[in-house]
This record gives C-alpha cells, structure tokens and sequence, in this order.
C-alpha cells in the first residue's frame, strides 16, 4: 500500500512539475521562439526558454506577474493564474502597444522603428478591415503622405513625394511587381491585388535603392499578404467576408480557410467584388455645375452597337465605370527544419474588361457634349499569376545569422481595345510580360551583443515582352455586333519584334548602435541593367535602327542617423540616393492621348534622385501618443519628361495614329529639377477608449532647366480621424480636405497633370491659364461604426462622404465617390 501511495505522489509532483512548463510561439507563424527571458515583477527570477520554446516557471509564485522579453518582439505581461487558464501557452507578437512598430521593408528584416531613419507607415490587418477599402488604392489613399489619381474607377495610381507610377515600387511579399512596361504616367496595377487578401502593407519614402534597385525614387509600397500559422493540434479555421456599398452597388465576397497542423500548414482565400457604375457627389460647393457631368455616353458593350452617343438620364450616374475582379491566394507553410521554414506562394488576379472612363468622356468638340471621340476605349482582362518561393533560413553563424531567398515567377497581361464613334474599325493592342527573379537578402552581427550588424544580398530578374497588334472591322446587322468583316494593320504598343529587360544588383549594408542613443545605417549598391527591343513593322513608323541593346550601370548610397536624447524624443536624418533606369516603356512605347502621339526614343539615360530629409518624433502619455514631423528635399538628375520631337526647321513632327495625324512627343532626359515637401502627422490613445490620428502633406516641386511645375506634384492635402472603441463596439468620424492646385503650377509640357480635365472657366481664351481653373479645393466626413456580436461573428457600416459633396482628386480623370452606405459583416468559424 505504501508503495502505491509513493507512485501516486510522485506521479502528482511530476505532473504538477510539467504543467508548470510554459510554452511560447510566435504569434505570427505559430513557431516556437527560443531565448525568451522569462521573470517576474520583482526580477528576482529570471528563465531562458530552451530551443523548444519552453521553460520551467514553476518556482514564480501563482500571483506573480511573469513578463516574456525578447529583442524582436513587445514585452508581453500576464498573471500566473492568468496563464494556467490558457494552457501555459504564450504568443508573442512583433506589434507594440507602445507605438514602436516592427518594420521588415525598410532594410528587409525585421527592426525597430526607433532604429529606423527612414519616413515610414505601416497598415496592420486591423487597419485594413476598419477601413474597408473597395480596392489596394483605395487603402492607400489613406496612408499619411500618399495621394491617389485614377482615370477610371478600375485603377489607382499612388503618388508619393511628388513621384507616380515608374517612379514608385511595389513590392508583394518580397517580390517586385514593376515590371518592364510600367510606364511613366498613371499605373492601375495597384488594384491587382484585393485588400481582403492584406495581412498589412508598409511604406518606405523616400529612394531607397539601396535595398530594392531601380524605380523606388519616391518610395516603396510593399503588400505583405495573410500567411498560415502552425498549430500544436491540428485544426481547420474558416472565414467569411462580404460587404455591400450603395454608391457603386459593389459586392465583394471574400471566403478563407486555413490548415494548421505542427509541421506544415495552408491559407487559401478567393475574393470577388463586382463594382456597378459610380454615382458622384450631387453637392457642387465648387461652383461649377456641370464640372465632372457625365451627358452622353457610350453604349458598346456587351456586343451591342450604337452608332451615336446616348444621353444619360442622370448626368451624376457615371457610366462606364463599373468592373469585375476576381483575386485568390493559396500560400503554404512548411518548417523544414528547426532553423529553416519555406513559404510557397500562388497568387493570381483576373478581371473583366475595364472602361478607360476619362477617354470615353473625351469629346472631339468641347463646346459639344455629344461629340463623344471613343465609341469603345477600355482595357481587356487584367491577368496577373505570381508563383513564388522564399526560403527563409537562421543558421546563426559567424556568415550568416539570418536570411531569406526568394524566386518567383510572374505572368502579366494587359490589353486596350478601342474604336472611335463614325468608324467600324476597332483596334487590340495586347501585351504579356513574363518575369523571372530570384533575390537573396541576409544579416549578421557582427558584435555578440547585436549592436553591430551586416547585410547584404543580391538580385537577378528577367523581364521578356510581347507586343501583339491588329485590326478587326466590325460586322453589324441590327445593332448586333455578329462578326469581323476585314482585318487591317495596327501599330503596336511596344517592340513587334519582341524585347526583355534584365536587372542584376547586388548591396551592401551596414547597421551600428553607436551608443544607447543612436544609430547609425548605411548602405551601398551596384545595378546593371540590360535591356534589348526589335522592331519588324514599319508601315506607320520609320526606325534608323530596328534593333536596340543598351546597357547601364549605377551606384547608389544611403547613410541613415537615429539620434534618441531621451525615450520621448527621436531625431532622424537621411541622406540616400535612387536611381530609374529607362525600361522598355521608357524607349519604346507608341500611343495616343490628347491629339500628341509617343514614339520611341531609344537614347534615354538613366535618372538619378538625390535626397536629404530630416524627421522629429516626440512621444507623449507613456509612449501611447506620437506627433512627427518629416522634412525632404530631392534633387533629380537626368530626369526623363515627355517632350515634344522637332524637325530640323524647328516645326514639331506630326505622325500618324490609327488614321490621324498628331504631335510627335517621346521621353527625354533634362536636367535637373527638384521636390520638397513635409508631412506632419500623430496619432495615438488619448484615452484607453479614445484614439486619433491625423496627417498633412506638402509638396512642390520645379525645374531647374525650364522653370516649369513638376508633374504629379499634389496640393495640400491632409486626413483626421478620431475613433471610440469600448468592449464589442467601436465608432469612428474622419475629415479629409485638399486645398486648391493654381492651373499656374499644372505641368502642360508632359500632360500628367491632366489640367484639361479641369473647369473651364474661360473657353475663347487662347492659353491654357486663362482657359482653366485648376484643381478646386475639397473636403468631406465621415463615419463608421463597428459591432462584434460574438467572438465568431461582427458587423461593420461605414457613411463616406456624408455631405455628398463632388470633387475630382488632383489629375484624376473620374469624379469621386459620392454619399457611400457600406455595410459588411465578417464571420469566423
């Protein structure tokens, strides 16, 4: 009996022993994180979990507050008692409550933003489902410092630092998506990819070459989407999203699942939005009437035919603006050993064809709104397949202590159908790019306290193009579209003959803890880029050479300084330089817009940035409230701007396009020119149940040469939002404003600016000032609510623009969104 006894004693005490081993995982991944400093409120106790994650806390008493620490994650804190409810398991997570956010775009790996120099925001997954967005650029539109243009409501292009499309990269999960034909202008691929999908998105401004190469001149916008989480037990979890809007009559549905098991887990989601035609803003505090109107439209679609424009019952109501997209995700994760996991990533985004809104609206006679030009202007199915594989490795060595390698391939197709009103003639020009990447990206410290860190990696990526054109006469019989009678010739968009693009870098980077109150970064890197073209047709334009091969180089370097007086106090500075090699849409593109016709210019050189900014933060009520003020100036060099091509009488050469002739213009370098501008901003909790935030952004920017605007250079414009959050509700109002752009600082030169969108205020004026206003200010609110009916099921509305008011973003082609009822709801299972 005795014998018995002593079993069961021993047995209670051993089990008591193991029930006091906590385990702690990466909130993330579901990875066990090792060296976690483990102690209690009194540090008289300090643990280290093992390379299982685990440690022994049975000697902290059960009222004792244990805290969890570790360099790459926030302090955790939780009652004794507290953790033997949730099993002895602990999930860290790299967001701080304190504002001092992880931040893996800026060098690559995951930092500490007070370690960070660089003007930065980040969007976490919670950011995204209370804002909402319809599209990526709409969530962009958000984030203090950028500015969004569209031509059409199927688009977006970020504008960041006075800087637009080719002069801004995108990144998705570590993979570039600027490609060889991202033209200089307005970009709408920053919609290819659905916000629902977003696990958070980060901004980088300013040139930061260094680490990402070509085009990142004014920033880097890189999505991170959701990823799939290990799980001790295996289980299956599910998600449902679905959200209906009156102003477009959007629906957007979004279904998830995800697989976690201990050794390999999955995340796949489909989403589908379906946009009706946007209804604009009725209130025109602007003063003019008709400004943004739609009169007329065009009614071929769908294969039907209409020989002459149609009138529109509700000139608000704008046609030809709604679209389908379709995006899915299917990521796996895999742990192929203690020190190595894999991600394997399969992305792809389809949609229907999209309206080209601002050259539908286009009329021959600007004192005639049925004189509609485009009978059919829109875009074909925008397709885009990422199949990648990161490979992230911690081996800890002297060499090496972490990094990732990721090799991906991209398939993109785009295409623009169009036909103008009077002519059965309807032309395709049809592109598909494929790219091929593989980048490395690694770190080690060089001191065993970490204070002294080396990184450095690489970067290889093909790009081939395809450029297909023709004609097709169209064959009515009663207003049907039936068939083709003819076939004709069509110049293409890009090199008939095909061309391709190769980039290959390599860097070099450099991080030092110079005392407990600063830091210093710097960096290096050196890119080669290789770009080939061949033209075969020459029936519409005459090439000297039909064959292109030009090679360039560049050296960029960036050198950081993080200066912190105190904990409240954080002083920044940067001095960094960027570069843009020209790609193919740089040398080769033909199109028409506005009666000028782009030919190709194969002597275009690189441009460079070079930039100086300075940054305050100060942090008010323990941490839990910040206000920063960012300040840059960028000189660019070199710079490439559309100009018109002379004869040698000094007249402008007219070539045809697509039977009409027009003003010759291609891309030229220039010489220097300038952006400045500021971006003051805070946010945080006033209360625990109160939080604001807010942001104003400046810019101008000018040449030096020619004494003209830059382009894409946004007025004044600013955001504020105060929000209320108590147990399951919450309930927000935000502002947002833009001041008046002066037709004075439009660019007329490249025509970006579209400052022929603008109010005329003047139609008999012979000049482009006295002819047009300019951009008229705005502003609008507000409000949106937000309610968890359980912990498996919440209900959100939001009311934008609650005033319907009208206003056209500065060089957007489509009006904004008027008055806008969303209501979605969101269940987990």
């Amino acid at each position: 009996m005795m014998k018995y006894l002593c079993f069961v004693f021993c047995f209670l005490v051993s089990s008591i022993s193991f029930a006091q081993k906590v385990k702690v995982l990466d909130k993330e991944t579901g990875k066990v994180v090792k060296n976690v400093t483990v102690f209690n409120e009194a540090n008289s106790i300090s643990l280290t979990t093992d390379d299982f994650g685990i440690t022994d806390i049975s000697s902290i008493k059960e009222n004792e507050i244990i805290f969890f620490s570790h360099l790459s994650y926030a302090v955790f804190r939780v009652k004794k008692s507290t953790l033997r409810k949730r099993k002895f398991t602990v999930y860290l997570t790299k967001q701080s409550e304190e504002l001092d956010e992880i931040v893996i775009s800026s060098f690559k790996k995951a930092e500490k933003a007070k370690r960070i120099a660089e003007q930065i925001a980040v969007l976490s997954q919670q950011d995204i489902q209370k804002v909402s967005p319809q599209t990526s650029a709409d969530l962009l539109a958000t984030i203090p410092g950028i500015k969004v243009q569209k031509s059409q409501f199927g688009g977006g292009s970020p504008v960041i630092r006075g800087m637009e499309s080719n002069r801004v990269l995108l990144v998705v999960d570590g993979v570039r998506m600027n490609n060889a034909i991202y033209r200089k202008g307005h970009l709408q691929n920053a919609i290819t990819l659905s916000p629902n999908l977003l696990d958070k998105t980060e901004v980088v401004f300013g040139p930061s070459s260094v680490i990402y190469g070509s085009d990142a001149l004014g920033g880097v916008i890189h999505y991170y989407t959701k990823t799939p989480k290990l799980s001790e037990k295996s289980k299956i979890t599910s998600q449902f999203f679905s959200r209906f809007s009156s102003v477009n009559q959007e629906i957007t549905n979004t279904v998830s699942a995800e697989i976690s098991h201990k050794n390999w887990a999955s995340f796949t989601s489909v989403s589908h939005s379906d946009f009706g035609d946007l209804k604009a803003g009725e209130n025109r505090n602007h003063g003019f009437l008709n400004w943004g109107k739609v009169f007329y439209f065009s009614e071929n679609e769908n294969g039907n035919y209409a020989e002459n424009p149609t009138l529109n019952s509700d000139p608000n109501l704008l046609r030809n603006t709604g679209f389908k997209q379709t995006d899915v995700l299917q990521k796996f994760f895999v742990p192929l050993s203690k020190n190595t996991d894999l991600k394997i990533n399969l992305q792809y985004s389809t949609s229907s064809d999209i309206p080209r809104f601002d050259r539908l609206t286009e009329l021959k006679d600007i004192t005639d709104t049925s004189s509609l030009k485009f009978a059919e202007w829109y875009y074909g199915p925008q397709n885009r397949l990422l199949i990648s594989s990161q490979v992230l490795i911690n081996p800890n060595k002297n060499w090496l202590e972490s990094g990732a390698i990721t090799a991906a391939y991209q398939n993109i197709e785009e295409s623009r159908i169009q036909r103008k009103f009077g002519s059965l003639d309807r032309s395709y020009r049809e592109e598909t790019v494929d790219v091929f990447s593989v980048n490395g990206d690694f770190s080690v410290p060089v001191t065993e306290d970490k204070t002294r860190v080396l990184s450095y990696g690489f970067e290889f990526a093909y790009n081939n193009v395809t450029s297909n054109s023709y004609g097709k006469t169209l064959d009515i019989v009663d207003d049907k579209i039936t068939g083709f009678a003819d076939d004709f010739k069509v110049q293409s968009r890009y090199p008939d003959g095909g061309s391709n693009f190769l980039t290959s870098a390599a860097y070099l980077g450099y991080r030092q803890d110079l005392s407990s109150k600063s830091t210093l970064n710097t960096g290096m890197r050196f890119t080669n880029t290789n770009k080939n073209a061949t033209w075969v047709d020459d029936t519409f334009l005459t090439f000297e050479n039909k064959t292109l091969s030009k090679n360039n180089s560049a050296v960029t370097a960036t050198l950081g300084y993080v200066y912190k007086p105190n904990r409240n106090w954080q002083l920044n500075s940067v001095l960094s330089s960027g570069f843009r090699s020209p790609n193919i849409d740089d040398v080769g593109r033909v199109r028409e817009k506005a009666g000028n016709v782009t030919i190709p210019n194969i002597n275009v050189d690189p441009e460079f940035a070079y930039n100086a900014e300075i940054g305050i933060l100060k942090y008010l009520n323990k941490r839990r409230f910040r206000i920063a003020a960012n300040v840059y100036y960028t000189l660019l060099d070199n710079y490439i701007q559309r100009d018109f091509v002379y004869n040698a009488d000094g007249s402008i050469l007219q070539v045809a396009f697509d039977g009409e002739f027009g003003n010759a213009v291609n891309n030229q370098n220039k010489g220097n020119a300038y952006i400045f501008g500021y971006t003051l901003n805070y946010l945080g909790k006033v209360s625990k149940t109160i939080n604001t935030s807010g942001f104003i952004t400046y810019s101008k920017g000018r040449t030096y040469d020619t004494k003209e605007p830059m382009s894409s250079i946004p007025p004044l414009f600013g955001q504020f939002q105060i929000n209320y959050q108590k147990d399951k509700i919450a309930l927000g109002a935000d502002f947002r404003f833009n001041s008046k752009k002066d037709i004075e600082d439009f660019n007329f030169t490249e025509g970006i600016d579209n400052h022929d969108l603008t109010p005329i205020v003047n139609a008999s004026a012979t000049n482009d000032v006295d002819k047009f206003y300019g951009s008229p200010s705005w502003m609008t609110l507000g409000v949106n609510g937000s309610y968890e009916v359980s912990d498996n099921f919440s209900v959100q509305a939001r009311l934008d623009n609650m005033f319907d008011e009208h206003y056209i973003e500065f060089a957007s082609g489509v009006s904004s969104p008027g008055r806008n009822l969303s209501v979605s709801f969101m269940a987990n299972f």
